[in-house]
């Protein structure tokens, strides 16, 4: 099994636009951070793709990603969903692609991308869409996608709901305030999880760094992999002062099991 971080950055993306701090003219490859997604691939090949963000197109390349099976969504906020039109490259090449998450949030793709989603609308020749079949989860409950056991798990973003996700030993939760108890008894046994970590004071819709390093310590898992990160802290900077067993995710870390 194997799971690929794709970005790590915060919604604004690191370097920031008009920004000359020490991280954002860092470098350091590490401190390059785009917007938050992964890939998780299974032992018998089946690939999940969480999120769909701007860089999209460029992830994959970088990750040598030429299909997935399916497409985890977390959420309808644009810095996870701006770069759905990158599927068109997979579904030309190898069919509909199945696309998950809270009904919400497919209600709201629905919406937002028209031209996908409305059968009404037929493209011009020569000018394909992404093919996308949605399919909404409910909460807590465990389903087998592309041959992997997966589990959505509903968490507090802001006045917004998100889906977090247990893939198996790997556990996917970002843009959250806070995990609950329930949420952690979900998550214990991971191996692996990935945790949004912002700035170190609080902040209203997502975990602080201390607040997240909390969370790992409440799950347990051998490796905790903080994503969504701001350019208020350099990756160096962060592996210096993180406990055992908490580090800075980077684009295009892998973990293979």
């Amino acid at each position: 099994m194997r799971l690929i971080i794709l970005g790590s950055g915060t919604s604004f993306g690191i370097p920031q636009i008009g920004c000359h701090c020490p991280v954002c003219v860092s470098t350091d490859s590490r401190d390059r951070r785009t917007r938050v997604s992964a890939l998780v691939e299974g032992d018998g090949g089946g690939r999940i793709l969480i999120d769909t963000p701007p860089e999209l197109r460029l992830q994959l390349v970088a990750a040598k990603v030429d299909s997935v099976d399916a497409v985890l969504y977390t959420h309808d906020h644009a810095d996870h969903v701006q770069g759905i039109d990158d599927l068109r490259a997979m579904s030309v090449r190898f069919g509909r692609l199945p696309v998950y998450g809270s009904a919400e949030t497919i209600e709201r793709l629905a919406q937002r991308f028209g031209y996908i989603f409305d059968e009404s609308i037929v493209a011009a020749p020569g000018t394909p869409k992404p093919e996308l079949t949605t399919v909404p989860l409910k909460p807590e409950r465990e389903v087998k996608i592309a041959g992997l056991a997966t589990t959505p798990i509903p968490l507090e973003h802001g006045p917004s709901t998100v889906y977090a996700y247990r893939i198996g030993p790997i556990g996917y939760v970002t843009d959250v305030k806070a995990v609950p108890a329930r949420a952690v008894a979900l998550l214990k046994g991971v191996r692996v999880l990935v945790l949004n970590a912002l700035f170190e004071r609080p902040h209203p819709t997502h975990l602080s760094i201390p607040e997240a390093i909390d969370v790992a310590r409440a799950v347990g898992a051998e490796r905790t992999l903080l994503t969504h990160l701001t350019h208020t802290t350099s990756h160096a900077e962060l592996v210096s002062r993180l406990p055992p067993g908490v580090e800075p995710a980077y684009d295009g870390l892998t973990v293979t099991f």
